[in-house]
């Protein structure tokens, strides 16, 4: 087995946020085939929990600790010397000191590195073929997000943008290869850095369909008598943030009129102040952190994605999928996924698209329970992890000894 430096931003573990999904999944695929040798931070100290489990797929590993609020004062750092603030934010001189060690000492034949900002710590690209998932257009986001905030952060997030895009250009330039989550990202991307068009490509994002399974008998969360409208995602998320607030000040009262019976659950870590604030024993539970996300999935009535800011796969959408339960999507969110829209995923744009789609569905339980089967199928016959991630088996060729 070869030797692989593979550089995440997160311990990609566990598995309870979108990245790390796709991180962790990552790093059992490379594991297979190859000696992994880890380099990453830990930004959260319950994730402290999992490093043995980590260590399980590592022949070594390298864990930098990351305090966000000490990070984001270093990332200042970045309107001094003109780079976007996320790399400054990223920077651990014992993780570029074990890096160094790691290459000198061990034959690295091959460099994986998971979110463009962790592209810092290869020494040379053009010297150590490396590979890059960007996931996303991340620079995209920090601009879309400024159409959304006002001054300064509006500008803030503007430079962010701009900044962020110079350097993932630079990245994908020296990279071999570069993978982000869809196709329609890579051909953002293709279209932001043409000079880095001809190795760039998707990689889709799958899902563990036995455990997210409807098979398995996990108890209701929820009353008897309420009919539970469920979110899940990391609450302290922008994205999600947003999502939250709007679908239970835009979607649920009149929705409620109709249907009294109905709650919304915000499922998920870390809830922000203004997802906390939402809270109403009568309308709207704010869980926090849950042990297991899949019983709230099971048992509820219908399953909504209401992102109006978003960017590629969304993991959440695909497991509620699995769960076989019926799933409103934004438009954005369901695009990129290969599900037939109305039959086995619906989309929605405005409050009037999720209040039509979820009165039909709480009006016929029959039909509901048929598109949450279709979304099952879906998910068995598109969304295999290992289906996906084999393509990027042929770019970890060994490497002949010089």
């Amino acid at each position: 087995m070869a030797d692989l430096l593979y550089l995440v931003h997160r311990l990609p573990y566990p598995p309870n946020k979108g990245d790390k999904v796709r991180s962790f999944n990552l790093l059992k695929h490379l594991a297979k085939t190859h000696r992994v040798h880890l380099g990453t931070f830990i930004d959260d100290p319950d994730d402290a929990a999992y490093l043995e489990t980590v260590r399980g797929y590592c022949a070594d590993m390298h864990v930098a600790r990351l305090s966000p609020r000490i990070a984001k004062l270093r990332s200042l750092s970045g309107l001094l010397s003109g780079e976007a603030l996320s790399l400054p934010y990223y920077r651990n001189a014992g993780l570029r000191n074990w890096v160094a060690r790691t290459c000198a000492s061990k034959h690295i034949e091959h460099a994986v590195v998971f979110s463009s900002v962790m592209a810092d710590y290869v020494p040379d690209m053009r010297q150590l073929p490396t590979l890059v998932d960007f996931v996303d257009v991340d620079s995209a986001k920090w601009s879309q997000y400024a159409s959304t905030h006002r001054w300064p952060l509006s500008w803030l997030y503007r430079r962010e943008g701009e900044r962020l895009l110079a350097w993932e250009r630079a990245v994908a330039t020296q990279a071999t290869h570069s993978f982000f989550v869809t196709e329609a990202e890579a051909a953002m991307f293709r279209r932001s850095a043409p000079e880095s068009a001809d190795h760039v490509e998707a990689i889709g994002n799958g899902v563990d369909a036995e455990f997210f399974s409807p098979e398995h008998p996990l108890a209701s969360p929820f009353s008897a008598t309420e009919i539970p409208i469920v979110f899940t995602g990391a609450m302290d998320y922008w994205p999600n943030i947003d999502a939250a607030v709007w679908f239970a000040g835009e979607v649920l009262p009149p929705l409620r009129l109709k249907y009294p019976g109905v709650r919304f659950y915000i499922v998920g870590r870390s809830p922000a102040a203004a997802v906390q604030a939402l809270a109403n024993d009568s309308a709207t539970v704010v869980t926090g952190t849950v042990d297991d996300v899949r019983p709230y999935l099971k048992h509820a009535a219908v399953v909504v994605a209401p992102l109006r800011i978003a960017r590629g796969i969304q993991n959440k959408v695909l497991e509620a999928m699995a769960m076989a339960r019926p799933v409103i999507a934004a438009t954005a969110c369901a695009g990129p996924i290969a599900a037939e829209i109305g039959s086995e995923l619906l989309a929605a744009e405005t409050s009037v698209d999720y209040l039509s789609h979820i009165d039909k569905l709480l009006a016929d339980p029959t039909s509901a329970g048929a598109i949450g089967q279709a979304a099952r199928r879906r998910i068995l016959s598109s969304y295999s992890w290992d289906a996906h991630l084999s393509a990027i088996d042929r770019y970890l060729e060994p490497q002949e000894n010089t």
